[in-house]
């Protein structure tokens, strides 16, 4: 499915609500090859800004695989309190790095010990489409 919900490659995008718009048609081969069985756990956003930028552009479409929950190096989509980013992690002992690909924006980290912190891995970025 395509959500109505935007990753944030910036400073944040707020989350009211996921409205189902379309379901976007992958090969069922490919994803068996690349992503998997778990078609259930895969879903479709688009990223809004330019931290990624050359990685992943405004406007492009992504894939989510939800099943990918276990913080890694990778690039993510992540929520912190109400709102979704998607950024690149890097996995360290008892924290995560958090970076954008685009260097005006700084990284910062998440302290996986610290309960007080309103975070979750929403999924692992496995697809990129974009526009010409």
């Amino acid at each position: 499915p395509r959500y109505d919900v935007y990753a944030s490659a910036g400073h944040g995008y707020g989350v009211d609500g996921e409205e189902n718009l379309y379901p976007l048609a992958f090969r069922r081969d490919w994803l068996l090859y690349h992503i998997g069985g778990q078609f259930d756990k895969l879903s479709v956003i688009v990223v809004k800004g330019d931290s990624m930028e050359g990685v992943l552009n405004d406007a492009d479409t992504i894939l989510v695989n939800h099943a990918d929950t276990t913080p890694r190096d990778g690039i993510y989509v992540l929520r912190i309190d109400n709102e979704i980013y998607v950024k690149r992690i890097n996995h360290q002992p008892g924290k995560l790095i958090v970076s954008s690909a685009n260097k005006e924006y700084s990284s910062f980290e998440i302290n996986l010990h610290d309960d007080s912190i309103n975070f979750a891995v929403i999924g692992k970025v496995v697809w990129l489409g974009r526009a010409l």
